[in-house]
């Protein structure tokens, strides 16, 4: 792999569990990273525990405060990010999620956010890093994280899959017009991983094995193997590499999304799992 000595890098979503994976592998090969999330304390203990890591690379680890979803949150992340050397090389949004529920019961608020969450949180990093790269001149690489899901019909997860599947249209779109800027527009597409997130999918037997059947690469996956493809995009190795949408699942997209029946009626309850509301 090669060095990041001297790039600059935003990882926002930087305090969960990928986000932390990302930022330990662009440390160590130098970069100066800015993690960045709604949590100050959670942002200050994950620099403090990166720090090492930055010392040893000969990078440098900052963080600051940004909600995905406020565009001048997004912009003034952007510019501290520069701060190290004048410009963004590559930034990443991590940010996303969405609720569970039948197709025919999503209210149309929660419909929207979940739709914000996945989608206008990525395009506003892709904007505000995308218009300091073209005044840099230098280019750069924009990344979003997607899921399976994107390309998968997952039952109860209608809102969700609708949003990954719109934030990769748009990966490709923004890589077809920004190439010429040499801004590189990617997505990683992660299957079931352990993160902060998903603790309760792991410790649930049913869900691993519904999920393990599917998959070519019967283990789960970690932070870091999702890492290790957002890095790869990051980095000067992927500088022929840009509007795709790479999956890291264990080869579960080679398949079908598993049936997680039991789990979507422990967490909503009978009443909640039919298309009628009361």
């Amino acid at each position: 792999m090669a060095s990041l000595t001297g790039t600059t890098a935003l990882l926002v979503g930087g305090a969960g569990g990928i986000g932390r994976a990302t930022a330990r592998m662009l440390l160590a090969d130098g970069a100066h990273v800015t993690i960045a999330s709604r949590s100050e304390e959670r942002l200050a203990a994950e620099a403090e525990r990166l720090a090492p890591v930055a010392d040893a690379g000969g990078g440098s680890v900052r963080w600051t405060v940004c909600d995905s979803l406020a565009e001048h949150a997004v912009a003034d992340a952007v510019a501290f990010t520069a701060e190290p050397t004048g410009r963004i090389d590559a930034a990443v949004a991590i940010a996303g999620g969405g609720p569970l529920s039948p197709v025919l019961r999503y209210d149309v608020a929660t419909l929207e956010d979940t739709f914000r969450r996945n989608i206008t949180s990525f395009y506003l990093v892709l904007q505000k890093a995308g218009q300091a790269m073209i005044r840099s001149g230098a280019g750069g690489s924009v990344v979003a994280v997607s899921s399976m899901q994107a390309t998968q019909a997952a039952p109860m997860f209608a809102a969700y899959c609708a949003a990954k599947a719109g934030l990769e249209m748009l990966v490709r779109c923004a890589a077809e017009e920004l190439g010429g800027d040499r801004i590189r527009v990617n997505a990683v597409r992660p299957g079931l991983t352990r993160t902060d997130a998903t603790t309760g999918m792991f410790a649930d037997d049913a869900v691993m094995d519904a999920y393990l059947v599917q998959q070519p690469i019967d283990r789960p996956g970690e932070a870091e193997d999702v890492a290790g493809a957002i890095r790869y995009l990051c980095g000067p190795e992927s500088s022929w590499t840009t509007g795709q949408c790479i999956a890291v699942d264990g080869g579960t997209s080679l398949r079908r999304f598993p049936d997680l029946t039991h789990w979507y009626r422990g967490r909503l309850g009978d009443d909640r799992m039919g298309q009628l509301g009361d």
